[in-house]
């Protein structure tokens, strides 16, 4: 069984940053493509950012891009993936939930914009964007 936990989230000012981490661990057998969800009350779940198991193919929901950067570190069993976010604003305000996707080399999910094509889920952390 693969888990994901993730960290790093809290109560940030407008403008502020704050780093979010997320370590996939367990009965690792394959390599696997990250993503960042996010859930705000009220709203549906929203696609945030993606990184392919080789780092290089980089994807952004147009709500966040230029200020947040997704990275991943480690071998195929021992992965971190990051989520640097700058510049934050009060709409920003959510529960940060990372998911892996089967995947190798430079490929991501077909529909990477969906929850449906990831395979395992965080809990969630909280973000909380309030002056």
């Amino acid at each position: 069984q693969v888990q994901l936990v993730e960290s790093g989230g809290g109560l940030v000012q407008p403008g502020g940053s704050l780093r979010l981490s997320c370590a996939l661990s367990g009965r690792i057998f394959s390599t696997y493509a990250m993503g960042w969800f996010r859930l705000a009350p009220g709203k549906e779940r929203e696609f945030v950012a993606a990184i392919s198991v080789n780092g290089r193919n980089l994807k952004y929901a147009d709500s966040v891009k230029g200020r947040f950067t997704i990275s991943r570190d480690g071998a195929e069993h021992m992965v971190t993936v990051y989520l640097q976010m700058n510049a934050l604003k009060p709409e920003d305000t959510a529960v940060y939930s990372c998911a892996a996707a089967e995947a190798t080399g430079n490929r991501l999910p077909r529909d990477y914009r969906l929850p449906r094509d990831y395979t395992y889920w965080g809990q969630g952390t909280q973000v909380t964007v309030s002056s």
